[in-house]
């Protein structure tokens, strides 16, 4: 059986260069009995980029794997119980047809869902659900920048960090391309994990940095750091709705999706009703 295999996967090679042009990809490969295997079977395993030698073990192998699975079904269909491969048979054919069914529904309620979530709904769910949606973790506002230890303005910079006007803002903005990193966007809630690796010198100096409205001046090997705490939500706290409203966004489009399989299932068995081409026959 190898030597006959590798006789096919060598003849395979030599018409290698063809064989994606090739009209007729019916031409067999290899056969076990009454089962084939084809040119088009194995048409992806290798592409024009893949060397004679890898070519020919990537082929060999997948022939060698594809004969020994034939060659097992066929012994199990011979010797195993015949309730044994009916139960199977059934067990494949139902998760046959539940895989098209799902595939199909799913594809019809994709393209009828409406994505689009008002503010409204957004707060009605948050405030009806809000225990679902207590905190694992702490999450922080804050704003920060991270200096050169050189940084000629740091006292400056430091007033416009602090005050942080709607001048200050801009200055700061301008002056962006002097900074060796920052984030001046302090109404966003981060995890503290993200935080710490964000900002590792936070956790190799002192984590009391981290109370809320806390300004701190750090230092390390890399620089000077301005930290600004503005809001602390501790674990087991109800987590925003602007943290929370991916996780929001997800539940609501579920339950629409939901709601259109219900109605699809509903709909094509009453539409069969209709036509006559569902009837359920009564036992005398």
């Amino acid at each position: 059986m190898r030597i006959f295999l590798s006789i096919v996967v060598i003849v395979f090679l030599f018409t290698a260069c063809d064989f994606f042009n090739s009209a007729s990809k019916e031409e067999p490969v290899a056969r076990i009995n009454n089962t084939y295997l084809y040119k088009k079977d194995i048409e992806g395993l290798i592409n024009e980029t893949t060397s004679k030698e890898d070519s020919t073990i990537i082929i060999n192998n997948y022939i060698n794997r594809w004969a020994t699975q034939q060659l097992l079904i066929n012994q199990a269909n011979i010797n195993l119980p015949v309730e044994q491969l009916a139960t199977y048979n059934r067990l494949v054919e139902d998760y046959k047809n539940d895989l098209l069914t799902e595939a199909y529904k799913g594809a019809v309620a994709s393209k009828q869902l409406d994505s689009v979530i008002s503010e409204k709904e957004y707060s009605s769910y948050y405030e009806s659900n809000k225990e679902n949606f207590r905190l694992k973790e702490s999450l922080y506002k804050l704003r920060y920048l991270h200096l050169n230890k050189k940084f000629a303005n740091i006292s400056e910079t430091k007033q416009q960090f602090n005050r942080f006007n709607k001048e200050d803002k801009l200055a700061l903005s301008n002056a962006s391309l002097q900074f060796k990193s920052q984030n001046l966007n302090d109404s966003v809630w981060v995890k503290k994990e993200a935080l710490l690796k964000q900002l590792p010198v936070i956790q190799m100096q002192n984590e009391s940095v981290l109370n809320k409205s806390q300004f701190s001046q750090l230092e390390d090997s890399l620089g000077v750091y301005l930290i600004k705490i503005n809001g602390v939500l501790e674990p087991n706290d109800i987590a925003p709705l602007a943290y929370i409203k991916p996780t929001i966004t997800q539940i609501i489009l579920s339950k629409r999706k939901l709601e259109l399989i219900k109605k699809l299932e509903r709909d094509i068995t009453k539409d069969a009703i209709k036509n006559k081409k569902f009837e359920i026959y009564t036992p005398q």
